[in-house]
This record gives structure tokens, C-alpha cells and sequence, in this order.
């Protein structure tokens, strides 16, 4: 045996075997391992990576963590599962494969829908497990045996449902709505599907003259509307001032006239406006702006859409304008508007622009005719929830983000105009062709003209619609009597709101309780000098070279080494490599027992009691950090955890213990024992090379696999 440990320890030639014995053992499933039946069932469940995606920090963040709670909880006797999925992730997964075909020199329209389908089917075969079998090299204890993927039937079947169930109770419905809308996608989005950027852009001064001259009201002939979107002008039927301003108090209810448009609109007074922005009266364009949309409502405006859904201007914008792109109508506009000397200045300005969180193409706001869901029933369920504690997010501090959102949320557009998805379950007259049923099966008859075949709407739901029932409509029905609720969300805090809320009250919707008790909001993993981390600007850290390097526990360690209760971490390879020192010194501490109680190796008991003073203090030790570690990763302290084990198992077992057993003189075996029992404590945070050893020294009789050894 000490043969073994004659060469350093080998992550590369140990981790795949490991992680097979684990797989083959069947020691993922809850279902074929003796648990304490005494004890209350342990799940979470894996936030579903999309099917396009590949491992990065943050991935490996959160799997670490929930791998650590589940191979800590799975020791401690109960019935423990890590439920593994993989979201179709709509619209990432339809740009990924149209940049295929146009490589092939086609696209999704000369397929067809039908063979578009069937072709991203064939890429996801192909490329879908790749974020999985990353995982795997992590370590991750997930019961693969239990994956799900949101595109199965029978968790399509769910998503259907859901959204009958929904329009049944009257809390879908369609309509003509101003929208986020991205001309690169040509489908809406959802408001948390827009990532904002600063961008430097102009503020223009634009005079609209009013249509009646009028020297009682002591003002200039014109009005100076503010804008950062001159394009848009071409669609104002309002200018609207804040009816407390006292400054435009005799305008309203007077008109202006819109330049270029050469027409007659009214000015009014809305409290929407801001009276510090530009000169405090502002343009209302109903069909491109979502505030001017709840304006043009309230006071019954005209609608002209002036910006298409291809991105360009449409004939409503005039002869001049129709066809242009957005930044050449905004151009001649401008020039336009100096020519006619009604331009009155323009300033620097610092605005915040939406961009597809998929492609990064500028957003338009524009009417579409959309699906949506009422969120006043459901973001009460939601706020409820977590201000009653039923479930608690940690930390306490990103409640504010939670509950901010939801007071202020807008119904959710849930329709998406892509192909990759599920499909609504909605039915359109051929003959009536605005109207339709909503049904899970396409009806034989069409019930409203009576004789047509009836078509289905072209649209998919929102990927996040589907994602919101993953904590229920990924489980079996054994499955949710045992592990729902789960006790732990882990996420991040970029979809708090994008996914963590919309769980929530589904969770409550459809089974009358939240689907998890904690939500555990984790760090956010910069660079050394605290940038984002990305691929696409090269400061990106790709976490597969590092398990190349270093091995996966010590990037295990190196992650959780630094999580310290922080909101950001800083990463420092440092730590990487200091955990592959400690893999190493694990691996020469248990050559040294081995060479001084291999006798103890291999008998039928582990168990021994201490005979020196020497072996009573390192066994208070071990106990204390036990007591200590078992209460920090019951609080989700997880580095601090892992510093405690690291200096009893360094310098109270090593330096300490160690070096006093040198001197000891008689039997030597208890020093084995201590052995053990620090594997078990280290294994939760590096699962491999503990397993390594483990199976290279258990003695007779024990259990298969340390990692279904019992933690006390």
C-alpha cells in the first residue's frame, strides 16, 4: 500500500476514474443508498445552464457551493439530491444555430420552420451535454439519472398547462402594447432581458412653434422640447409638461406644431414628467416609448409608428425618411431642423441605452401585438412570501432588490417571435383571422367560424416563463412528495428577478407553498483588479484550464478559499495554487501514517481511542473544528469553513500531531483513526483527492465510498 503514495499526488489520472466509481456505485441516488429515516429529506435543485453554454466562475462558484451542502448533507444520513437540468434557452440557442446556416449560406426562413427545428434538435445532440460533462469534471454529486431538460415532453406538457391555466383565470391576455423589441432577434423581450449601457450621446434642444400666436401668454412663439431620440419626433401627437410647472401653465391646452410633420398636436399636462429634464417639457411619441405609451392612454393620443421592426423608418415617417436606418433618419432629421432655424441647441448627455442581453444589438420600444401576464396577483404571492420569512434571501441586503422590482413591475410580455421553444398553445381563425382559441390540443372543428382548419400562433414563450416552474416540473411525482420544497436556492443576483421571484409565485400558483425555504444569493467572481469578467474582452478565466492545471480541488479550494461572505471576489490564482499544495500535503500526511500504522490499514475496525495526551488534544481538536465547520456551512459560511479545516488538518494534524507521533514511542494506530475522520471532514470541499485516498486505505468492512461515509 505504501507503494501508492510513492509517486506525488496525479488530479489528472485520478479525477475521471474517481468520478466513474462514483457514477457506477450509483452513489448520486438517494433512491440506492441507506438513509436515516429519522431525518427530513435534502435537495436543491442545479440552476439549468443553458444548453449553448460553457463552464465559467460563476458556474463553478455555485456548483462548488451546492456540491459542499450536498455531500455534506448526503454524510450526515439524510436522504439527500442534487437535481441536475439544462434550459433550450430560446433565443441563445436560435442565434447560435443561425450563425451556422448562415455560414452554409442559408438561413432559418429557406428551411422552414419544421426543418429549422429539427436542425437546432441535431446541434443540441450534439453540443447539449457539454456544459454537463463540465460539471462532471468539477466534481459535481448531481443524480444525473434525474436530468431534465425544459424541452422534454413531459415538462413541455407542464408549460402548456401553465399557460391555460393562466388564460382561463384571466391573467394572459393579447394585446397592441409598446414593447422591448430587438431588430437584430425580430422578437420582444422582457424588461429584465435589457442590459442598459452608459453611452455618450447628445441631448438636442428642438422649438416647436405653437399653432396660435399669442402675445397675452409673454413667451417666445415656440416651445423647446428636449429629446436624446430626434428620430422618434416623426411619431409625437404630444408635447406633455408636468402640470405643477408653473412655467408652462398657460400652454396647456394649447398646440404646437410638429416639425417636419407640419401637423397640429396638443400640449398637456402629465405628471409623469420630469420638470428637471432638458427645458421640462418633453415630446410624446405613444408607439416608441413605454412612459409615452401610459401618456398617450391616459389621454386618448393618436398611435403612429414610425420605427419597424426591421429597424428602420417606416412610410408613416414620411417620403424622406421611409427606409432609412435609425442613425441616418436621425442625421437628415437633424440637419432638417437646423435648416429650418428650429434647432435650438445640443448638449453632451450621458444616457443609458438598452441592448439584447443576447446579441447586444440596440433595442427599439415599439408597438407589437403580445402575450402577456398580469402581474398583480402573482407579485403579491411573491412579496408575501419573503416578507413573512417563509423564504429568506441571503443576504438579508438583496431583498431590497427583490421587492423593488416587483413593486414597480410592469405585466410581463411573455410571447417571443423565435422558433426554439414551446410553442403557445393558441389557435388563430382562418377566416377571422384576430380571432382564436386557446386549447392544449388543436381543436378538430374551429369554434369560431366553424369550417377553417385553424393555425397555430407562430410564437414561443419567453424562456424564463418555463424556467419559472423548474423547481416542481422537473420532479417526478415520488420525487415532489419527497424534495419539494428544496431547502436551498443558490443564484446569482443578476436573476434575482429574472428567475428567483417568478419561481416564487409560481411555486405558490400551482402547489400552495414556496418552492424553496433560502435563497442564497452568492458573490460575483472579478478579476484581480475587480473588472467583470469577460470572454469577449479577454479578462474572462477559463475554469477547465485551471482544473488542467491545478486539478479540481484546488479549484474547488481556490474559489471557496476567497468566499468569505463577500459580494464580490477579486480572484486570485494564488489560491488555486495553494489548493493544489494542499491536495499534496494530504497525500504525504497519509504516506507518513501509512508508514507508521499500516498494521491499522486494511483491519476490520477505524475506530480507536486516544492513549496519550498527544492523541486526547488532537481529538478535541478535530472535534471542535467538526462542531465549528458543521455550523459554518449550515450558515452558508463556506470559506470560513474551509480556513477551519485547512489549519486543523495543516498545522494541528501536520505540524502539531504529526511531528509529536515521530517521537512517540508503542502503537501508533490511533494516529489512522485521526486520518480518517479528517478525510470526511475535508472531503465536501476536495471530494477527489480525499476519495483517492480513501479508496487506497479503508479499512475492512467500511463503507463503498468515503463519500457516503458517516460524518459523526
Amino acid at each position: 500500500m505504501k507503494e501508492d503514495f510513492d509517486k506525488p499526488y496525479d488530479p489528472k489520472s485520478a479525477e475521471a476514474r474517481i468520478y466513474q466509481l462514483w457514477e457506477e456505485g450509483g452513489f448520486f441516488d438517494p433512491d440506492k443508498l441507506k438513509t436515516d429515516k429519522k431525518k427530513k429529506t435534502y435537495s436543491i435543485l442545479l440552476p439549468p445552464p443553458n444548453v449553448t453554454g460553457s463552464l465559467h466562475l460563476g458556474h463553478a462558484l455555485n456548483a462548488t457551493v451546492s456540491d459542499i451542502l450536498i455531500r455534506f448533507n448526503r454524510m450526515t444520513g439524510k436522504k439527500t439530491v442534487w437535481l441536475p437540468g439544462i434550459d433550450h434557452a430560446g433565443i441563445a440557442t436560435q442565434n447560435v444555430v443561425e450563425k451556422e446556416l448562415r455560414k452554409q449560406g442559408t438561413s432559418r426562413y429557406e428551411l422552414g420552420r419544421e426543418k429549422f427545428i429539427e436542425r437546432v434538435w441535431q446541434w443540441k445532440e450534439q453540443y447539449g451535454s457539454i456544459i454537463l460533462d463540465q460539471f462532471k469534471r468539477l466534481g459535481a454529486s448531481c443524480d444525473w439519472s434525474r436530468l431534465r431538460f425544459t424541452l422534454d415532453e413531459k415538462y413541455a406538457d407542464e408549460v402548456l398547462k401553465t399557460f391555460v391555466h393562466y388564460y382561463e383565470k384571466g391573467l394572459i391576455y393579447r394585446g397592441s402594447r409598446v414593447v422591448n423589441w430587438c431588430p437584430r432577434c425580430r422578437t420582444s423581450l422582457s424588461d429584465l432581458e435589457v442590459r442598459h449601457e452608459e453611452t455618450k450621446t447628445k441631448l438636442w434642444y428642438i422649438k416647436y412653434p405653437l399653432a396660435i400666436k399669442n402675445a397675452e401668454l409673454r413667451m417666445q412663439n415656440y416651445i423647446v422640447v428636449a429629446t436624446t431620440r430626434p428620430e422618434t419626433m416623426l411619431g409625437d401627437t404630444a408635447v406633455a409638461v408636468n402640470p405643477s410647472d408653473p412655467r408652462y401653465k398657460n400652454l396647456v391646452g394649447q398646440k404646437v406644431i410638429l416639425p417636419i410633420q407640419n401637423k397640429k398636436i396638443p400640449i398637456i399636462a402629465d405628471r409623469n414628467v420630469d420638470k428637471d429634464f432638458g427645458t421640462g417639457a418633453v415630446k410624446v411619441t405613444p408607439a416608441h416609448s413605454f412612459t409615452d405609451f401610459e401618456i398617450g392612454e391616459k389621454n386618448g393620443l393618436e398611435i403612429v409608428e414610425v420605427i419597424g421592426q426591421d429597424g428602420r423608418m417606416t412610410e408613416l415617417a414620411g417620403i424622406n425618411f421611409a427606409g432609412l436606418k435609425i442613425d441616418e433618419a436621425r442625421e437628415k432629421i437633424v440637419q432638417e431642423l437646423e435648416k429650418e432655424g428650429l434647432l435650438e441647441k445640443i448638449e453632451d448627455y450621458n444616457n443609458y441605452v438598452g441592448h439584447c442581453d443576447r446579441c447586444n444589438a440596440v433595442l427599439e420600444q415599439l408597438i407589437s401585438p403580445q402575450w402577456f401576464l398580469r402581474m398583480d396577483h402573482l407579485k403579491d404571492f411573491a412579496v408575501k412570501i419573503v416578507r413573512s420569512g417563509k423564504t429568506k434571501i441571503i443576504p438579508k441586503n438583496f431583498e431590497k432588490t427583490y421587492l423593488s422590482w416587483l413593486n414597480n413591475v410592469r405585466d410581463w410580455c411573455i410571447s417571443r417571435q423565435i422558433w426554439w421553444g414551446h410553442r403557445l398553445p393558441v389557435y388563430f381563425c382562418e377566416q377571422k383571422t384576430e380571432e382564436f382559441t386557446v386549447s392544449l390540443a388543436k381543436p378538430d372543428k374551429c369554434p369560431i367560424c366553424g369550417n377553417c382548419k385553424m393555425k397555430q400562433s407562430e410564437d414561443v414563450l419567453d424562456t424564463w416563463f418555463s424556467s419559472a416552474l423548474w423547481p416542481f416540473a422537473a420532479l417526478s411525482k415520488k420525487d415532489l412528495q419527497d424534495f419539494y420544497p428544496s431547502q436551498v436556492l443558490i443564484t446569482a443576483r443578476d436573476i434575482i428577478n429574472l428567475w428567483v421571484a417568478r419561481m416564487i409565485f409560481s411555486g405558490m400558483e400551482f402547489k400552495s407553498e414556496t418552492p424553496f425555504e433560502k435563497t442564497l444569493i452568492h458573490a460575483t467572481i472579478l478579476t484581480k483588479d475587480g473588472k467583470r469578467m469577460s470572454k469577449s474582452k479577454g479578462t474572462g478565466i477559463d475554469p477547465l484550464i485551471l482544473i488542467d492545471n491545478f486539478g479540481a480541488d484546488a479549484l474547488r479550494f481556490g474559489i471557496i478559499w476567497q468566499s468569505m461572505g463577500n459580494q464580490d471576489i477579486r480572484f486570485d490564482e494564488t489560491a488555486v495554487m495553494a489548493g493544489k499544495k494542499f491536495a499534496n500535503k494530504i497525500w504525504n500526511a497519509t504516506r507518513f501514517v501509512l508508514q507508521n500504522a499500516e498494521s491499522k490499514a486494511g483491519g476490520k475496525d477505524s475506530k480507536s481511542k486516544p492513549k496519550t495526551p498527544a492523541d486526547k488534544k488532537v481529538l478535541d481538536k478535530l472535534q471542535k473544528a467538526k462542531k465549528s465547520v458543521e455550523k459554518d456551512i449550515n450558515s452558508f459560511k463556506f470559506g470560513q469553513a474551509l480556513h477551519k479545516v485547512y489549519d486543523f488538518f495543516w498545522h494541528d494534524f501536520c505540524d502539531v500531531y504529526i511531528e509529536k507521533s515521530k517521537k512517540q514511542s508503542g502503537d501508533k494506530t490511533f494516529i489512522f483513526f485521526i486520518l480518517l475522520e479528517s478525510l470526511k471532514l475535508i472531503h465536501p470541499f476536495m471530494p477527489f483527492v480525499t476519495e483517492e485516498i480513501y479508496q487506497k486505505i479503508k479499512p475492512k468492512g467500511s463503507a463503498k465510498a468515503l463519500m457516503i461515509e458517516k460524518w459523526d
